[in-house]
């Protein structure tokens, strides 16, 4: 979803310096990588020169989708889904989550080389006002029994149907109180049927605002009202405000209407 090929495209600065790492890797140290997306669209596209441009930036954004080439590399689209709410981070206000998986740092690098690929980054140029890109990796996640979505109280429907909640996460040094939050927010959620659908190790940020981060993390519910009883559950906010916030230095929260998630498959 993203484009290293040239240095400061105008929607984030590159860093050149993770892109030297990973061009440096080994076969043995390279592997697998998800790039995660945030999206933020201009309201009308931008093509920067004498065209006058009657779509969105979000339809912009759809027409680079790179989806052949991603295909031909053996990379794929693991998640994709739009920002309904934004819970918690003040700006910029994302619209659209996504997630490739490459089967190499260094095919996601190549990737920008290509013809095809350059020929239609015009359109990101075009959608895109600001973006970040972060390369991660998969972390060990609670195990929890998958609770039918058929038995329990929220289950989804077609006015309220399944959700996927983001959390991008800078943490500080206090990083045991964010695991006792983790463990007493996953109680809670067990009964409201929550799927981790995957936590991600920030790598680095190939592409954004020069803010580092730590952390994402994929958790999808049955619905909106499922997530409301976690959100409101008292013991859940006795843990946030004892644990969560002092082990968090910034967020972005946001629910998701997910459109494709495969990220438990491609883990």
């Amino acid at each position: 979803m993203s484009q290293v090929g040239a240095v400061n495209p105008r929607y984030a600065t590159l860093n050149t310096d993770y892109a030297a790492e990973m061009s440096s890797m080994s076969d043995e140290e390279d592997g697998p990588i998800w790039m995660v997306n945030l999206m933020k669209y201009r309201e009308i596209a931008d093509y920067g020169d004498s065209r006058e441009s009657n779509i969105s930036g979000q339809e912009a954004d759809d027409l680079y989708a790179p989806m052949a080439v991603l295909a031909d590399i053996g990379a794929e689209i693991v998640f994709a889904g739009n920002v309904e709410t934004q819970l918690l981070g003040d700006s910029p206000k994302w619209d659209r989550i996504a997630v490739v998986k490459y089967p190499t740092r260094r095919s996601f690098l190549k990737m920008s080389s290509r013809k095809d690929f350059q020929e239609k980054h015009v359109h990101k140029e075009a959608g895109m006002q600001t973006t970040i890109v972060m390369g991660c990796t998969p972390m060990d996640t609670p195990v929890y029994s998958k609770k039918d979505w058929t038995e329990i109280a929220n289950s989804p429907s077609e006015s309220d149907g399944v959700i996927t909640v983001v959390h991008v996460l800078q943490l500080n040094e206090q990083i045991e109180k964010m695991n006792n939050y983790s463990l007493i927010a996953g109680e809670r959620a067990i009964p409201n049927g929550v799927r981790v659908d995957g936590w991600f190790q920030v790598e680095n940020t190939i592409l954004g605002d020069g803010r580092k981060w730590d952390q994402v993390r994929f958790n999808t519910f049955p619905s909106r009202r499922a997530f409301k009883e976690v959100l409101n559950d008292p013991a859940r906010i006795e843990a946030q405000k004892k644990y969560r916030e002092s082990a968090i230095s910034d967020t972005y929260t946001m629910i998701v209407t997910p459109l494709i998630n495969k990220v438990s498959d491609s883990i």
